[in-house]
């Protein structure tokens, strides 16, 4: 049904009109955007994609982001969608939506301005937040993976000696094996029983050691034989939790005689297995090198150290199950990379050495075999080739 202004304007009062514009669109007064999606790979993607606000204004100077619907072309059911305020001004700079493309094809959507239709919903999501109920973590997930990390009250608390306490800027695994959100359950859980999230209880559990190691994904100095690292973060900002993604920022105290100080910005879509980081760093002297790790562990698992192709694979068994774990950057700023194996406890990584540059962007993630993303360690290798092609040839988005 199409209403006219002239229409309303000569048979309607103004109240009715307005009302009449917010119940009907798709007419002449309400533009709608033409999206192309191309994939250029040779294998089918769904993958989350980012269009600046800006590109929006035909729409948004007509009706407010909660009006917004994506379709895909030819279809009514409206897709799942989230905007992203990075500044929190209330006015939002991103529109994210994740379309399904064919291999090396292209798929066609509709951005158009609908305020009867509901929003498209889904259990399925991502989500990060403070955890103070077990000292204070942040954690985040999505519906594949989970990770945590630890804050100032537990490295108080490790450092008077007082119990739950944790001394680490190392990145933490929750191996999930269900696409819910296990978050909040788990925590809730933990409060009448400690070790509830190291049981498996059928969704999956935490059996992995973090300690003063780097996780999957710390970050550090390398010098000498020794590498540098911070304290726990001293600071956090939660920017974005939703269906599509979550992203925040932890800030941490300056460390080492080269006073290092870090801000990182990491982020999680939906359907991947990597966060992203982006670590943007200052110094007070000259910085040898920004160095990236993941945990060896036992030191009885397998690297994978492919320094011309920017990956860096750790191959091992956890509890009699396989679990890979990862590191993906570009290769033009590796300077070296390998394994260093030390009798000290939680010494042992697989470092990446890269040039420093003020900032540095890189992929860490993992799959563990009974979340059934991967059969073994061959599959694991595959799926980060996959991964890095990814990151190489995101999906490209025309709008017209």
């Amino acid at each position: 049904m199409k209403i006219k202004r002239s229409y309303c304007a000569k048979f309607l009062t103004a109240a009715i009109c307005w009302l009449a514009f917010s119940a009907f669109t798709g007419g002449a007064d309400y533009p709608e955007l033409n999206v192309t999606v191309k994939n250029t790979l040779d294998f089918d993607r769904s993958e989350v994609v980012t269009i600046n606000t800006e590109k929006l204004s035909k729409l948004l100077k007509v009706a407010s982001p909660d009006q917004i619907r994506v379709r895909e072309v030819g279809k009514t059911s409206n897709l799942i969608l989230q905007w992203i305020d990075h500044d929190n001004d209330g006015k939002p700079e991103e529109l994210l939506f994740k379309p399904t493309v064919q291999a090396n094809a292209i798929a066609k959507y509709v951005i158009l301005v609908d305020g009867t239709t509901p929003l498209a919903e889904s259990n399925i999501t991502t989500y990060s937040r403070f955890v103070p109920e077990r000292t204070d973590d942040y954690a985040w997930e999505n519906d594949k993976v989970a990770f945590r990390t630890y804050g100032p009250d537990a490295q108080m608390r490790t450092e008077k000696k007082m119990p739950n306490g944790t001394l680490s800027s190392g990145i933490d695994l929750w191996l999930k094996r269900t696409d819910l959100p296990v978050i909040n359950e788990w925590y809730k859980g933990y409060l009448t029983d400690p070790n509830y999230y190291h049981k498996d209880s059928g969704k999956g559990y935490d059996p992995y050691h973090v300690g003063a190691s780097r996780g999957t994904g710390g970050t550090g100095v390398w010098e000498g034989d020794t590498l540098l690292v911070s304290k726990n973060f001293t600071s956090y900002k939660t920017i974005a939790t939703g269906p599509l993604r979550t992203v925040f920022e932890l800030d941490y105290a300056p460390y080492s005689h080269y006073g290092v100080k870090e801000k990182k910005r990491i982020s999680l879509d939906l359907g991947s297995n990597f966060s992203k980081f982006e670590v943007f760093y200052t110094s007070s002297k000259k910085l040898p090198n920004y160095t990236m790790g993941i945990t060896l562990h036992d030191k009885k698992g397998q690297e994978n150290i492919w320094k011309d192709q920017g990956i860096f694979i750790h191959h091992e068994t956890m509890d009699n199950t396989y679990l890979g774990e990862a590191i993906i950057v570009d290769p033009k700023i590796v300077t070296q990379a390998f394994a260093n194996k030390s009798n000290i406890r939680d010494q042992s990584n697989l470092l990446v050495l890269t040039k420093p540059n003020k900032s540095a962007i890189f992929y860490a993630g993992f799959a563990w075999v009974k979340s059934g993303q991967v059969k073994d360690g061959n599959d694991w290798e595959n799926f980060v080739k996959k991964q890095k092609q990814i990151i190489n040839s995101p999906l490209q988005i025309v709008i017209k």
